[in-house]
């Protein structure tokens, strides 16, 4: 099979990538002027006035604020969701997803992701009401807990409700024992090696190590399997068992934790601010929310070059792993090549794209090490 870059798929790929980063850009500027709206017009506080009329308790009037306040915000979205969500992807031959199965997804998306992110937020202002001051940190441990338990339960419990996962059958059982055979030596304990039915939303390809502990396996999409071979999936594996060898999983919920927690400090002292200037009742005033959002907004966005730097760093470790335990750099070359072409991959960004979006190594780099590299 071909495995050289297709020029024509790659002024593609530029015009797709320039395409997604301004509607991002166009996705942000909508949230910031919706929320600087709901405080500098005095919505919040008048929505907030409005339903203490229907209930005093306070659980309940989180709930209906957060109901209100995203509620609008996800109907006057949609449009933009839409179209880069279902008809970007079509334009550019990169969606196989019907309209009608799109929706279902966004309807699966609602009924997971609501109930779950009420729970956190009531558990967030239950933290703000009765921790004082030190909120911050008392927040900032309970995400901690948080991100273990849904490493740990997505793979079995989420992943399921939108893909069919299902162990590698005796066609690919060559592919199934290499694999194992890799995690192996890579001293990883996995479940076991299982394939999805990617191709049923998108042609892009893609493998993953998911869960930690006794719920960690090996996904392979089905995309992958039909379009590579065994050694091009062999190196693409490899790659993500060196964020095992490499335990770059404690490193960056270490990290995200720490990040967290001084967003969520620096998060207390604007809120103090906010709670001043907007006359709120206090930090735990639910008319407070869009303040608290723009805030760690504003935040992630300033530290989101260095979350990329840092991911950039330990991604060319990975690779570097890959390359020495296979020993198949043209394989490994000939896998990210395919895949350059197959997910429209840019493989040469610019710097500045690079700096303020990338979280891994831009796809030409990766090519060009693995053809330049020996076994030492």
């Amino acid at each position: 099979m071909e495995t050289s870059l297709d020029p024509e798929k790659q002024k593609l790929a530029k015009e797709y990538a320039r395409i997604r980063r301004r509607l991002w850009l166009v996705d942000n500027l909508f949230s910031a002027l919706y929320v600087l709206a709901w405080l500098f017009f005095g919505w919040s506080i008048s929505v907030r006035e409005w339903l203490t009329t229907i209930t005093t308790n306070e659980w309940l009037l989180v709930a209906l604020y957060i109901a209100v306040f995203g509620g609008i915000a996800s109907v006057l979205n949609f449009p933009l969701s839409y179209y880069s969500g279902f008809i970007l992807p079509h334009r550019f031959d990169q969606s196989n997803q019907t309209l009608k199965d799109w929706i279902i997804d966004q309807l699966k998306g609602l009924a997971i992701g609501a109930p779950l992110g009420l729970i956190l937020l009531e558990l967030f202002y239950l933290a703000l009401r009765a921790t004082g001051s030190l909120w911050w940190l008392w927040v900032a441990g309970g995400m901690l807990i948080f991100s273990v338990l849904i490493s740990n339960l997505a793979p079995i419990l989420i992943m399921p409700l939108f893909n069919k996962y299902v162990p590698l059958g005796d066609e690919h059982q060559e592919l199934a024992d290499r694999l194992m055979k890799l995690a192996e030596r890579a001293n990883t304990k996995v479940r076991g090696v299982f394939k999805f039915d990617m191709s049923k939303r998108t042609k892009s390809a893609n493998a993953a190590l998911t869960g930690i502990g006794n719920t960690r396996r090996i996904i392979l999409g089905d995309t992958l399997i039909n379009e590579f071979s065994t050694d091009e999936i062999e190196t693409v594996l490899a790659h993500e068992l060196g964020h095992q060898v490499h335990r770059d999983i404690p490193l960056f919920i270490a990290f995200g934790t720490l990040s967290t927690t001084i967003g969520f400090y620096l998060a207390s002292l604007g809120m103090n601010w906010a709670v001043n200037y907007f006359g709120f009742a206090s930090v735990s005033d639910p008319a407070a929310f869009p303040a608290l959002g723009l805030i760690l907004g504003a935040y992630g966005l300033l530290t989101s070059p260095l979350d990329n730097a840092i991911s950039r760093w330990r991604e060319n470790m990975a690779d570097d792993y890959a390359l020495q335990s296979t020993g198949k750099n043209e394989a490994f070359a000939s896998a990210f090549t395919r895949l350059a072409n197959q997910n429209l991959g840019e493989i040469d960004p610019e710097k500045w794209v690079v700096f303020m979006f990338y979280s891994h190594p831009p796809l030409g780099e990766r090519i060009e090490k693995a053809r330049r590299f020996t076994i030492t």
